[in-house]
Formats: structure tokens, C-alpha cells, sequence
């Protein structure tokens, strides 16, 4: 029993050292500084402007750049409203914000560095954040035109999840006389920083813990199989699927035409300011699993775009030609545990999408 006192006593008191060491190294050594992302009255959510700082995302910490536009930038810059050269404007969720990798290393970062290398000049903003979806972007691409924002090609990369956040959250973001119960308006949402999290004061024990959390779940198949097979806001384009309350409280066809509706506004919107509309697909790690090859989400929004749009790029057919020559495609395209593009699935987008813009 003393032995067992003297083990426990040791333990808890390498615990003790080991928190107090994290404590100093997170608040004093590696601090995380300031968030980049800021609320919105107008659309919700954004970045802000000229910051120069770093993010996270899972177990990967990067320096994040935003414009004086707050859009994701490679370098603090001034965007002027007008430009000289040929101007894109990227939106899309946080596929398109490029999450868990270097601006460089983002599908945007890449055709961003690419439109400055040739000859024509072309820029591109990344106006994309992490959960948005066609009311956001037609509100945010709404807000930039009035303020006098000029672009001569606009390019949504319409994400699966979409229309879980349509059926869901984004059901809050109409005008006030139609908000369903329980909905806060955008201009009652709290203001500050956001709530302390344990991970601001203990990152490398919140870290570890992550790891062997995240490496039991993986080796034991369960984080692969909710990625792959299970995943809530990928479900609803496959037949039969099992989605519970996940799309509460429009379900999923409300939220497919809420999708509609808010893309048709946009749509409309720009043809209105002669600006041609282009929409990108590209599936999920569960479409590619579940063989998902002819997609609700390619024909919904290439039927949308036989109407409204300029072009459809549909990226099906690349994902799946990777998974077809490769049993390890997962790790390939998709950050490991995640759905979100690695460095190689940002660069396949890219090189699609290159296809198209660059003549």
C-alpha cells in the first residue's frame, strides 16, 4: 500500500510539474494571439480585416493573412475596390478559405500566385470562410458590390454541406418577420472575443490528449468509418441514409431549396451587374467511399447552371479518377480524420480549375 501511495503521489506530482510547464509555454512562449475570425451583422461571419496572425485547425497551427478586404490573403495587402487587370472573386466555405494548410498550399493561394505570373495579370479574392453557404454568399457578394467592390467573374464552390447549414442555422439569417422560434437576429448576436477554452492555457496537454484520442479512434476503424460512411453534412445526397435530426428544422429538401432560392438570388443579382456566375462541385470523402459518382449535388447545380451560369466545373469526375488509380486516395486528398482537402487535394482542385480560367 505505501508503494502505491509513493506511485500515486509521484504521478500526480510529474502531473502537477508537467501543467505548470504547459501553462508557461502556452501563455508565454507560444501564444496564440488574437482570433481572425469576427462576427458580421450583415452575413454573419468574416475575417478580420489586415490581420496578420496564426490559426488552427485540428492538430495543425499557420499563419493566416487576411486584405484590407478581410478576405485570406498571402500578405497584408490594400485591395483597391477597382482594379486595372481582370479581377476573380472565390466564395465558398472553408474548402475554399483553404482550412488546415498554408495560403500558398490552397486552391485559391495557388491560382491567386498563378493569375500573377502571367502576362494578363488576373487576381483572385478568396472571399470564402468557413461555414458559409448560398444565403451567406449572396449577402457577403450583396455587401461588397454596394460598397462600391468590383470583380468581373464571380465562382462559387458550392460545398455538400451546404445545405445542412441552409436546413439548419441559416434559416436564421432572414429578415426578422420570418425568422422561425428561437433564432437570434444578427444585430442581437453577442460581440467580444470568444469563451476561454481549456486549450488557451493548456494547449500541449490538450494536444496530447487530442492524439491519443484521435490515433485509439483511428486504429480501432471508428473515426475512419464516421469520415467515410457517416458523416452528417455529406448524408443527404445518398439514398437511404440515416440522418436523424441533422437537418432540423427544414429537413433536407428545405434546405435544398433554400439553396436554390439564395443562389438564384445571387445569380440574379449578378446578371443584373453583367457579372457572369460560375459554380464548382467536388465531393466529400463519403461520396468517393459510397461511390457517389453521379451525385445529387452535381445535378442539382449543373441543371441551376444550365439557367445561370457562365460555366459548371464539375470536379466528380477528377476525385474519383485519383480513387480509382489509388487505394490509399483518402490520405491522398483529404487531411487524415478530417473531409477537408490536404495539400494534394487543393492542388487537384487547382489544376481543374486552372483548366478553365486561364485559356
Amino acid at each position: 500500500m505505501a508503494k502505491l501511495r509513493t506511485a500515486l503521489g509521484l504521478f500526480f506530482y510529474c502531473c502537477a510539474i508537467w501543467l505548470v510547464l504547459d501553462y508557461v509555454y502556452t501563455a508565454y512562449l507560444a501564444p496564440m494571439g488574437p482570433s481572425p475570425r469576427v462576427r458580421s451583422a450583415i452575413y454573419s461571419h468574416g475575417l478580420a480585416q489586415s490581420f496578420d496572425g496564426e490559426d488552427r485547425w485540428g492538430f495543425a497551427r499557420y499563419r493566416f493573412v487576411t486584405n484590407s478586404l478581410g478576405f485570406r490573403d498571402a500578405v497584408v495587402r490594400d485591395v483597391p475596390l477597382t482594379a486595372a487587370t481582370r479581377r476573380i472573386l472565390l466564395i465558398g466555405d472553408s474548402f475554399t478559405e483553404g482550412i488546415g494548410v498554408p495560403f500558398e498550399q490552397s486552391f485559391a493561394g495557388l491560382l491567386q500566385a498563378a493569375g500573377q505570373q502571367r502576362a494578363d495579370k488576373i487576381e483572385f479574392l478568396n472571399a470564402g470562410v468557413v461555414s458559409y453557404a448560398p444565403t451567406i454568399y449572396y449577402k457577403k457578394i450583396k455587401h461588397w458590390l454596394n460598397q462600391g467592390l468590383r470583380f468581373d467573374e464571380v465562382i462559387v464552390f458550392s460545398d455538400i454541406s451546404d445545405v445542412a447549414d441552409e436546413a439548419t442555422r441559416n434559416s436564421c439569417l432572414d429578415d426578422q418577420k420570418q425568422l422561425p422560434k428561437n433564432c437570434i437576429p444578427l444585430s442581437a448576436a453577442p460581440a467580444g472575443p470568444p469563451e476561454w477554452r481549456l486549450s488557451d492555457s493548456f494547449s500541449m496537454s490538450i494536444r496530447l490528449f487530442n492524439l491519443f484520442r484521435y490515433q485509439l479512434y483511428w486504429f480501432s476503424g471508428v473515426t475512419q468509418d464516421q469520415v467515410l460512411n457517416n458523416h452528417v453534412h455529406s448524408d443527404w445526397t445518398i439514398a437511404g441514409a440515416a440522418v436523424g435530426d441533422g437537418y432540423n428544422p427544414l429537413g433536407i429538401e428545405g434546405g435544398v431549396q433554400r439553396s436554390i432560392e439564395s443562389m438564384q438570388a445571387l445569380a440574379d443579382l449578378l446578371r443584373s451587374r453583367g457579372i457572369p456566375l460560375t459554380i464548382a462541385v467536388y465531393p466529400h470523402p463519403m461520396q468517393l467511399s459510397l461511390d457517389d459518382r453521379n451525385s445529387r449535388q452535381v445535378t442539382i447545380w449543373q441543371d441551376f447552371c444550365t439557367r445561370n451560369c457562365k460555366a459548371f466545373i464539375n470536379l466528380f469526375p477528377a476525385f474519383f479518377a485519383i480513387k480509382d488509380a489509388h487505394r490509399d486516395w483518402y490520405l491522398r486528398l483529404f487531411i487524415k480524420g478530417d473531409v477537408h482537402f490536404s495539400v494534394e487535394g487543393n492542388a487537384l482542385v487547382y489544376q481543374e480549375v486552372a483548366r478553365l480560367v486561364f485559356p
